[in-house]
């Protein structure tokens, strides 16, 4: 009797087959379950950290420039002023088109004014787009577009003084709806004419 049910004792060595690769199988199962969560959040994480350095980037980089001369037309005599002043602008390298819009009213592009008498936050200006453009509001690549700035009341280049109209130091802030301030500054000449290049 104890020789017929010797079949049955318990032996160790069929584990080293089927159930092997069970064990081996649910352990890539799960390390393929856990490296795929890791990489899908990894990877949102990196497209988030792309999308806020891209906006960082075009927050901080000036998207439209100074393209030529700054002129300033001013009317001569006794009691000079100086009563607008002309820049024109161009996307600076590699920047996307910008919506500057018909003028001051449309909130796109604000121009401030500022010098020893007076700081105005939003100056009124007209646009004219010169050379090849498609005539809309918007400057992109290769199109230049001249801004015609009022100087506001109550500065120092309206007061009809001559010795304070003449070598005075003024700023121009050009602040587009994206990208950054676009600094202006010059000096009026020591003789106020009809039409001024400033250096």
């Amino acid at each position: 009797m104890k020789g017929i049910f010797s079949i049955f004792r318990k032996d160790d060595k069929a584990f080293t087959g089927l159930e092997s690769a069970i064990v081996l199988t649910a352990f890539v199962v799960v390390a393929a379950v856990f490296s795929y969560v890791v990489l899908g959040a990894g990877f949102t994480t990196s497209d988030t950290a792309k999308k806020t350095i891209d906006e960082g980037v075009k927050q901080t980089s000036s998207s439209v420039g100074l393209a030529g001369d700054v002129i300033a037309k001013g009317t001569p005599g006794a009691t000079p002023t100086v009563d607008n002043i002309t820049i024109t602008l161009q996307l600076t390298a590699g920047q996307s088109p910008v919506d500057i819009g018909a003028d001051s009213t449309t909130g796109m592009m604000v121009v401030a004014y500022s010098d020893s008498f007076l700081y105005d936050p939003e100056t009124v200006w007209t646009q004219t787009f010169i050379g090849d453009n498609d005539a809309d509001d918007v400057l992109e690549q290769h199109e230049k577009v001249q801004i015609t700035i009022d100087v506001p009341e109550g500065s120092k280049l309206q007061s009809g003084n001559v010795s304070n109209v003449v070598n005075t130091e003024f700023r121009i802030e050009v602040k587009p709806k994206i990208g950054a301030i676009v600094p202006i500054t010059r000096v009026t000449p020591p003789q106020i004419d009809a039409v001024m290049n400033l250096r």
